[in-house]
């Protein structure tokens, strides 16, 4: 890889490429947006194609690709890259499920091209100051629970992929705290226990309680939320020998004690501008960054789980 801007292509043009990709990529000055495969949308003064073969063919020039669409239309496009030897940035969660990723990790090694797992709130701005308090000598873990609850109707409003097998229903904006718990909590834990609340005509949960364990036998327990009419929550804490660590608003604020510690500021867009900073140092270094561990907990969560069905949902 030369010095000049990475050739950059998207793949699958929603929501969240509009609210964060393209605003991250314009603001850095690593890449190069040449190109977008969409079957439904473009961006205005970008190369447009209906699919990833159409346009390699016409820009064999393009050297990375960021796959945006649903996780369970993901597999064979990035499939498709990876043999091409392009490297991939993976929007989250990585995959409908834990053994596709893992092969796309495998095809990456044997087509010397770069995987990379994105997990956004991990670079919300206070994520890595818990990390490293929880870090220090001395500071034990007992025990830990995490909120994500939420309006689906407003965060989520019409994304009937997201209710199919393989969109994670609850777990979707779910994953986002089980990444960061997975990143600071020094300690690995498993799925102990899980009920999941499925609609009545929905083929994914609207909300569900983990019970989760570490190594050391500590307890993390987990509640995840769609039906939330009221405050949202988006916490973390994580109880310790030196007091209740507390991670809030996705992680973008610091407590101990209930004593505000920490509340970095952070561009609109700062989670997204980290993930493309990471995405060039993996292409450029040559190297790959993944990490499946949210991914399996939630998978788990689902092998383990006792289920309800609840009241149908409509949008």
């Amino acid at each position: 890889m030369s010095d000049s801007k990475i050739k950059l292509a998207i793949v699958g043009v929603g929501k969240i490429v509009r609210d964060q990709h393209l605003p991250s990529i314009e603001k850095s000055n690593a890449y190069d947006l040449v190109a977008t495969a969409s079957r439904n949308a473009m961006i205005e003064g970008v190369n447009a194609y209906k699919d990833i073969e159409s346009m390699l063919i016409a820009q064999p020039e393009i050297e990375a690709v960021a796959l945006c669409m649903p996780p369970q239309y993901r597999y064979s496009v990035a499939k498709f890259a990876l043999e091409q030897g392009l490297d991939v940035l993976l929007e989250k969660p990585p995959g409908a499920t834990v053994c596709e990723v893992e092969q796309l990790a495998e095809l990456a090694k044997q087509h010397n091209a770069r995987l990379y797992t994105t997990w956004h709130s991990r670079h919300a701005a206070a994520v890595e100051s818990a990390k490293l308090f929880l870090a220090t000598d001395g500071v034990k873990i007992n025990g830990a629970e995490i909120r994500w609850n939420e309006n689906v109707r407003k965060w989520h409003p019409n994304q009937n992929w997201i209710w199919k097998a393989g969109g994670l229903g609850v777990f979707d904006p779910g994953i986002n705290g089980l990444s960061i718990l997975t990143h600071v909590i020094p300690e690995s834990f498993h799925v102990e226990s899980a009920h999941l609340y499925f609609p009545e005509n929905k083929a994914a949960p609207i909300a569900a309680e983990i019970g989760f364990r570490t190594v050391t036998g500590e307890a993390v327990n987990g509640v995840f939320d769609w039906r939330i009419k009221g405050d949202e929550q988006w916490d973390i804490e994580i109880h310790t020998n030196q007091g209740v660590l507390g991670l809030t608003n996705g992680g973008s604020k610091l407590w101990l004690d209930r004593e505000l510690i920490e509340e970095p500021q952070h561009s609109e867009h700062g989670e997204y501008e980290t993930i493309y900073a990471n995405f060039a140092e993996v292409v450029n270094n040559h190297v790959n960054h993944i990490d499946l561990r949210p991914l399996k907990l939630v998978a788990d969560a689902f092998l383990l789980a006792n289920r309800t069905t609840v009241e149908a949902f409509e949008d």
